[in-house]
Formats: structure tokens, sequence, C-alpha cells
């Protein structure tokens, strides 16, 4: 029987997006996803930020991202200006602060960022890791985020050239250890394990249906279509994400399973919920 960890959901006050996400351990006895909603007012601007932070080697790392990430960077000067250099310059601060605060640690953590940004008519999907995030589109699934594996060939090109190596050990790992290319934390990999993120932006137009965040305990055993198409008709993002979370782990997941799914309101007048918008 599967754990179920939290379901919730929420509205911006701007009625333009409802979003809803659902968190479990599942198969595994401990749990190290963690995801934060937030709604907020900057320079006048309502911007909601979604996360989710798949930790490994324990909790410190998702812990630690998902209490400073979005935290550095609303309070970026260049939030607004220029998004994209705010988002990069944030991942990178929150990424050396957490190393500066590990230095009495013995075990390495560490940790993924999918996380998507919006602001106006602008999404901006940053990712660090295998957590992935897929839009629906025109009723089509469009990945937004690429998951950073050792085994891509940019990816061990840059791992090589900073003096690191990859091996198959189960998976490809980086240093024969870690089965992600980019993340925070992980101290004794950080020369070629780094936490650039890399940005997409997407408009939010009326052909822009809604959003998947989730980490890699979803992917693993569901298609960016399969859950694309899964949740289409579910109008409640919570409960989308709570499909989403309960399919993954009848098809076997061995990890946890983390979703948030944001559903935009352009289309629909921004008034199909009531919900509140604190996160």
């Amino acid at each position: 029987m599967m754990c179920v960890g939290d379901i919730s959901n929420g509205m911006s006050q701007n009625g333009k997006f409802s979003y809803g996400y659902a968190s479990s351990p599942g198969k595994r006895s401990s749990m190290e996803d963690f995801y934060e909603t937030r709604i907020d007012g900057v320079d006048g601007e309502i911007v909601g930020l979604f996360g989710v932070f798949d930790g490994h080697g324990g909790v410190r790392a998702a812990e630690y991202v998902k209490q400073n990430l979005f935290s550095n960077l609303i309070k970026h000067p260049k939030f607004i200006s220029d998004t994209k250099s705010a988002i990069a310059d944030a991942y990178n601060h929150t990424d050396s602060e957490f190393l500066k605060s590990e230095n009495n640690q013995n075990r390495d953590a560490g940790s993924t960022a999918s996380t998507a940004i919006l602001v106006g008519n602008r999404l901006l999907v940053a990712n660090v890791g295998d957590s992935r995030a897929v839009i629906c589109r025109g009723g089509n699934a469009i990945a937004v985020s690429r998951d950073h594996k050792p085994d891509q060939s940019d990816e061990r090109q840059r791992i090589e050239n900073a003096g690191g190596f990859v091996m198959w050990a189960g998976t490809w790992r980086v240093g024969g250890v870690l089965a992600v290319s980019r993340a925070f934390g992980d101290r004794h990999l950080k020369q070629y394990v780094v936490a650039d993120p890399e940005i997409q932006e997407e408009k939010i137009d009326n052909s822009l249906e809604f959003l998947i965040l989730a980490s890699d305990g979803l992917w693993d055993v569901v298609s960016n279509e399969e859950a694309v198409a899964m949740i289409k008709p579910i109008q409640d993002p919570e409960q989308a994400a709570k499909q989403l979370m309960q399919e993954a782990y009848q098809r076997g997941s061995a990890d946890n399973i983390t979703c948030v799914v944001v559903r935009f309101l352009v289309n629909q007048g921004g008034s199909s919920r009531n919900a509140s918008a604190t996160a």
C-alpha cells in the first residue's frame, strides 16, 4: 500500500493559473523528494514559483534548496529585468552557500532541481539533474527540460574536460558513483557535477494548457506522452498530480514520487477555482 504524503492545491490571485501537487515516499522507506509552490509579488508582478527537488545521499541538499533557492531568486536585483541570468545566479549562489554549510559533514548529499517560474506571460523552466518538466501545448506533450545524465555526449565531454570520468556501474555514473551529471551539493564531485541550470522559455498563451514538474520516480515508468494524456481531462490540478503519483506507484516505480501540476487558465476565464493562493 502506498504511503501518501502531501496533496494540495491553490490558485494565483490574478486567476491566470491553478496548481496542485502530490508527493509520496512510494515503495521506499525514506523520503528524499521535496517540492515548493510559492506565489509572490515582485515589483508589482504576481509571480508563481514551482519546484521539485530530488535528494540523494540524505535529505540535506534537497531540503536546503527547497528552503533557499526561491528566496535567493526573488531577492535578485535582476529578477524582473533579466530573469534568466537571475535564475542562473540564484542556482549557483544557492549551491555554493549549501557547500559552505556542509564543511563538517563526512557524507556528501546532493539534489536535483526542476523549477518553473511564471512571470507575466512568460514561463521559464530551469533544470539541474533528472527531475523533468513537461508541458501540454495544443494537445501535445513537449519536454521543456533535459535530463542531465552522465552518458549524454556533451555532458560526458564536459566531465572529461574537467578531469573526471564516466563509467558503467549498474547505470552510467560520474566517477562510478553518481547517476546524474548536474546537481546541487555533491562536494567531492563538484568540479564535474555542476549546478548550472539549463533554462528554457515558453510563452503563456491560449495553446499552453498545463505543466507537469516531477521527480524521476514518475518519469522512470511513465512517458511524457502518457503523463499528458492521463491528466488532460482532469481539470483539478491536485487530482491530476495525485493520479500521476498513483499511476507511477502501480507501474512499479521503486523511487519516491513527487508531481506538481500547473494548469493555465488563459482560455478558461480564470474562474474555475476558488482556492486560496497560499502555498
